[in-house]
């Protein structure tokens, strides 16, 4: 006979996983069905590992400037398979903490490949065999993968996806990063404290383009300062393996083709669904490019089917997912008769953003441009790490805070961040968005001195002319 749930969750990652948790707070019988992994990419081949190869850069990149800081060091060197060894520990450590809450809340975990066979059913092929699983409903957060470029597919030797460069095989000495997003941008600035060449390609015309132009002009000019090869507008028509690197032909913006030969290639140029073959279309669930559409209590189209994360619409971020879980849990509770939750819908425009490149990213809302296309009357405000006194004390004057407000509301729109420690900061804003606190709340507000976090009361006060150290 089939085990009955409640809830099953189809993926363990950052959304999956804490929606089975929330879920299980709220009494309800739970499951959760995983591959591969709990934790699911985030956490084993994504965020995690990655912020951990980028402290080790970080660490050696002070070190290796030791004398600006009055300090002396010798022989300081990278060992590419240590740091390496070190974020795949960092990874396990946390897959094993997930393993005990998934204990701890008593939630069930099924391991094997899970596919929709019927509403409220879900067939399950592992180790063990085939066994069905039936709830009362059902969350899909089967998140996402790295996007091949169609004509050279990642073979992981000399072509790499994310997965491929958390592991490598060997120290790239030339590199190529194809696309600068958040995840191209953060292994161009790994790779390049590393020691590698590193050549970045955006086939839009800036960096970072989904974040505000201020920022992208501040990044490319600090790249190019560390010596990276930045090319935008263009685009790579030809990349093949070799038995010794990478042959790419790359289209600039002046519309030339100029060959180069790299050691290796990272394609970061965007994420693929994971909606296949898991039975969405026998259930006539709709999707939009492959991503399922849901309403904003993550449910879909078809009764007792809920979806999260990376398979749903943008943002495609780990918190945005968590997030969603929550929402979803508490619905879904409410749905079966709980009272006492009142889940509320998602709001995308309080979701931040973190890059954790050198220097840092970090924005929520809209972009300067973004809110004046939509008609507001805009006051906005920027302020330089060089007129702030920790800033300059920890040797980390290079960024800026730049915050965008209505105008007439006094509404705050949008703040953007560039430089150290950025994408600790970002959360300031993002409560503030959340709480719809106006002008009048930040600049009465007192920030600690002396702290990089004044850079944010100061952005607040230059987009009304008030600014105090500038």
């Amino acid at each position: 006979m089939a085990e009955q749930y409640d809830l099953l969750v189809l993926g363990s990652g950052p959304g999956g996983y804490v929606a089975a948790i929330r879920a299980a707070q709220l009494g309800l019988k739970t499951a959760i069905v995983e591959r591969e992994l709990l934790g699911g990419i985030c956490l084993n081949w994504g965020c995690i590992p990655t912020k951990a190869l980028l402290r080790s850069a970080e660490i050696l990149h002070y070190m290796q400037n030791a004398g600006s800081y009055g300090l002396k060091a010798a022989g300081i060197e990278a060992d590419i398979d240590a740091v390496v060894k070190r974020s795949r520990g960092v990874a396990k450590q946390l897959n094993q903490g997930v393993t005990h809450l998934m204990k701890k809340h008593k939630i069930a975990v099924h391991m094997g490949t899970g596919k929709l066979v019927a509403p409220g059913k879900l067939e399950v092929k592992g180790d063990k065999g085939t066994e069905t699983l039936t709830a009362k409903h059902i969350i899909v957060a089967t998140g996402a993968r790295a996007r091949d470029l169609p004509f050279a597919p990642a073979d992981g030797k000399r072509i790499w996806t994310y997965r491929h460069a958390l592991v490598p095989p060997d120290m790239p000495k030339k590199l190529l990063v194809i696309g600068s997003g958040a995840i191209g941008i953060e292994f161009a600035s790994f790779y390049k404290d590393m020691g590698a060449e590193v050549t970045v390609v955006e086939m839009l015309d800036r960096l970072v383009p989904v974040e505000d132009a201020d920022v992208s002009a501040f990044l490319e000019k600090a790249l190019k300062k560390q010596g990276m090869t930045i090319l935008t507008g263009a685009g790579v028509e030809e990349l093949k393996a070799t038995a010794n690197g990478v042959a790419a032909k790359i289209k600039t913006k002046d519309g030339k083709v100029q060959q180069g030969d790299y050691s290796h290639a990272i394609v970061a140029i965007g994420i693929v669904p994971n909606t296949e073959d898991i039975g969405l279309e026998a259930l006539g669930v709709k999707t939009t490019r492959g991503h399922i559409d849901t309403d904003g209590l993550c449910r879909t189209n078809v009764q007792g089917l809920w979806a999260i994360g990376d398979v749903t619409a943008p943002p495609w971020l780990a918190h945005k997912a968590s997030h969603e879980g929550v929402i979803a849990a508490e619905a879904i509770a409410a749905a079966l008769g709980n009272k006492d939750v009142h889940p509320h819908a998602m709001d995308a425009r309080n979701i931040p953003g973190c890059t954790y490149c050198r220097p840092q990213i970090a924005s929520v809302g809209l972009t300067e441009a973004k809110a004046k296309e939509l008609g507001h009357e805009v006051k906005a405000g920027t302020f330089p790490f060089i007129g702030n006194g920790k800033a300059i004390a920890l040797g980390e004057a290079e960024g800026f805070t730049k915050t965008v407000f209505d105008a007439k509301t006094g509404e705050l729109l949008g703040a953007h961040m560039i430089g150290a420690e950025v994408t600790e900061m970002i959360q300031g804003y993002t409560i503030g968005k959340t709480a719809e606190l106006v002008e009048d709340d930040f600049i009465a507000t007192v920030f600690p001195h002396p702290t990089i976090s004044e850079t944010m009361h100061e952005a607040v006060l230059a987009a009304f002319g008030r600014a105090l150290h500038i």
